[in-house]
């Protein structure tokens, strides 16, 4: 049966980051399980130039990355007009207004997952189906997601966090990485996806590690590997937490790159993990400790290490996870019998 008066709820995707593609993969999967005889849907896409627009043309041309064109766009910006809680269409007749019931960003990565979005919705009053501006930006800084965890009693590695004032620095980068212990990782410290990331072996790479990962953020953290294999926690709601079957990351060489996780050529993922249920307990445990102690709401991904000894270590929250069918955050759902379609309809109805 079909609502009369259907809320407008706004699926961003694209965006101005290098994971551009997956969102748009990501959010064609949203779009097309989303019930819409219930829910109204304003697709809004941003290009890779940061350009937005009302996208009204064929849903099949968005993962094809064929959806901007003169024809099915209208240029759009949000209305910081609070009593509107909406967009502005900017046609060439002229301005018409749009007001929204909510948005749901998929947009991974960088001026995605960020905050950055977060904020300008936040300002303009459009209710976020997702962690808010504070809880993403969080997030998305590994340091102080770090710090933050550490407080909440959750174990991390050792790290040290260096600005591009202080490359100049070799000696210091050597000392840090002479302390943390080879192998390491060096990661930008504010990017998704694994990108800008190397596993450093051996001192001599230390700087071409360093200077590969300030091509992706201003500031770079030096981070011990933890020895082990990562799992993951789907984690959904605001109050009461649902939270999906544990998985792991089985690799037989590297780690677990932008490559592997959207080819999987060297890896497999198993769900549930091959863990016992009271280990798993403990990770699911943890994974929610970590996604209120970010502030987060609506859904994320919490990934953590399991040592050979049994302890867990926290690695990072996704604010905005894969989101295909077959994504890790809707399998670990799957596993506990909430299906990708009924995944949407919690998150809308929240």
């Amino acid at each position: 049966m079909e609502v009369k008066n259907k809320r407008k709820i706004a699926i961003l995707f694209g965006g101005c980051s290098s994971e551009y593609e997956v969102s748009l993969q990501s959010s064609y999967a949203v779009i097309t399980h989303i019930d819409t005889k219930k829910y109204e849907l304003i697709l809004i896409g941003i290009t890779k130039t940061g350009r937005w627009y009302l996208y009204q043309g064929e849903i099949a041309k968005i993962p094809e990355d064929n959806w901007f064109n003169t024809e099915d766009c209208i240029p759009v910006v949000v209305s910081p007009d609070k009593e509107l809680h909406g967009i502005l269409l900017l046609k060439e007749q002229g301005i018409e207004t749009l007001s929204l019931d909510g948005a749901l960003p998929i947009l991974h990565g960088k001026n995605g997952e960020d905050g950055t979005v977060q904020g300008v919705l936040e300002l303009a009053e459009i209710p976020i189906i997702g962690c808010n501006t504070m809880s993403s930006a969080l997030c998305m800084d590994k340091e102080t997601a770090h710090r933050l965890a550490r407080e909440c009693g959750i174990k991390v590695p050792r790290s040290y966090t260096i600005s591009k004032v202080e490359i100049q620095k070799l000696e210091q980068i050597k000392v840090f990485g002479k302390e943390l212990g080879y192998p390491l990782f060096v990661k930008p410290l504010r990017a998704g996806s694994s990108f800008g990331i190397t596993k450093v072996n051996k001192p001599e790479d230390l700087q071409a590690a360093v200077d590969h990962a300030f091509e992706y953020d201003s500031y770079v953290i030096l981070e011990e590997m933890i020895e082990g294999f990562e799992v993951g926690c789907a984690v959904m709601g605001i109050e009461e937490l649902t939270i999906g079957a544990v998985d792991e990351i089985e690799l037989s060489d590297g780690f677990f790159d932008y490559t592997e996780k959207y080819t999987l050529k060297s890896s497999k993922i198993h769900v549930p993990a091959r863990i016992s249920p009271e280990k798993a307990k403990e990770i699911q445990d943890a994974a929610a400790v970590i996604y209120r102690g970010l502030g987060c709401s609506y859904f994320a991904r919490v990934d953590m290490f399991l040592t050979p000894e049994g302890d867990i270590y926290f690695n990072e929250v996704n604010t905005i996870p894969g989101f295909t069918s077959h994504s890790r955050y809707p399998n670990m759902m799957k596993a506990i019998g909430i299906s990708f379609e009924e995944i949407l309809s919690r998150l809308l109805e929240m």
